[in-house]
């Protein structure tokens, strides 16, 4: 079944965590968007009108958002019913309070037994302006830094020397992508696939919850710009060197998706595969019919250098005629098996469940 990614929106207090997810409310290029807000005590006045907190936990908005106001222990139930078919969502972007600790809301959300949710990474909100102060208040910035997938280094425009800021957050991540900001106006579609095209009519406005405020005036000027590779061959790829380039893909890289062909490795199937930040999982399926047999990848990140990625790529093919045995270990430790409720560990599945175990 068709699954969800859910972001976790995380940053401290006045970083710009609600500006940020207004931004991806007004230009969510027609994907609905289900918005879960921890721990309202912690938040602005301003995220209470995104929840529409105001006598109902729930609302629709005209934008395509449907918003709860939830305590973290109540995430699964709300997840269950966020991306359950009937809500039509296509991505769930939970916001913590600004005094949250990240890694549990992560844990949880790799821990759900729902089917339909995969992680959809960390995203981590800094101020640049006040991030040497923040860092003094608050020593577990830097912990937190460590475990994003993606650092926006906000109100990048009221810096005095923003590039000092984005090089300091670059060496306290693993890896992670580190974009500039300012209102918090990251492309959607750096975050999740957007509908283009697509408008909902017949519900609430956004804008009668909320005010644009800093965002007014603005409309469609994206500040975070971002990296893109399409890859496509028609030579199966050898799952060994494809997992060596994963294993050892750069920083900035921050989302791999699309579909893999390991030719005569596995031929009855393709691979779904679906990477934010240090996160992979696999996802076997049976090859459409009528469709040819292509691997087909986007890469997205910041900073990243798109030819010498598709020179790497354009190495993994391999058009041997006979398989290697054990090449595909590596890419089933991170095919998830349904048995299997591990927070955040990898299962085993074996792709052909009718034949003995050899």
């Amino acid at each position: 079944m068709p699954q969800i990614p859910v972001v976790v929106l995380a940053g401290f207090l006045g970083s710009g965590k609600t500006t940020l997810l207004n931004h991806l409310l007004h230009h969510s290029g027609g994907s609905r968007i289900g918005a879960i807000v921890n721990d309202f005590g912690a938040i602005e006045i301003d995220a209470m009108a995104v929840a529409g907190a105001l006598g109902d936990s729930t609302v629709s908005l005209g934008n395509g958002c449907l918003c709860c106001a939830v305590d973290a222990s109540e995430l699964d139930v709300y997840l269950d019913r966020l991306t359950s078919p009937a809500a039509g969502v296509d991505v769930v972007v939970i916001e913590a309070s600004g005094l949250a600790e990240p890694q549990e809301l992560v844990r949880m959300v790799l821990a759900s037994d729902n089917p339909r949710v995969v992680y959809g990474g960390l995203v981590e909100v800094v101020d640049a302006a006040e991030f040497d102060a923040t860092r003094a208040l608050h020593p577990e910035l830097d912990r937190h830094l460590a475990l994003a997938d993606l650092v926006v280094v906000n109100k990048a425009d009221r810096a005095a020397d923003v590039e000092r800021v984005l090089g300091l957050a670059a060496s306290l991540v693993d890896g992670a992508a580190v974009v500039p900001a300012s209102y918090g106006r990251v492309d959607p579609e750096f975050l999740f696939d957007c509908r283009s095209g697509e408008e909902r009519v017949g519900q609430l406005s956004f804008d009668d919850l909320h005010e644009g405020g800093d965002d007014s005036g603005h409309a469609g000027h994206l500040h975070a710009g971002y990296d893109s590779l399409s890859f496509v061959a028609d030579v199966p790829l050898g799952p060994r060197r494809l997992m060596r380039f994963l294993d050892s893909r750069p920083e900035g890289l921050y989302r791999i998706k699309g579909y893999v062909d390991f030719g005569p490795h596995d031929p009855r199937n393709r691979y779904a595969v679906h990477a934010v930040g240090r996160f992979l999982r696999f996802y076997p399926e049976p090859w459409p019919d009528g469709e040819p047999r292509l691997t087909q990848l986007v890469l997205i990140g910041s900073g990243i250098d798109t030819g010498a990625l598709g020179k790497e790529l354009e190495g993994c093919e391999d058009d041997a005629p006979h398989a290697d045995e054990h090449g595909m270990w590596g890419v089933l430790r991170y095919v998830r098996d349904p048995e299997e409720h591990a927070p955040g560990e990898p299962g085993l599945q074996d792709p052909y469940p009718e034949e003995p175990p050899a």
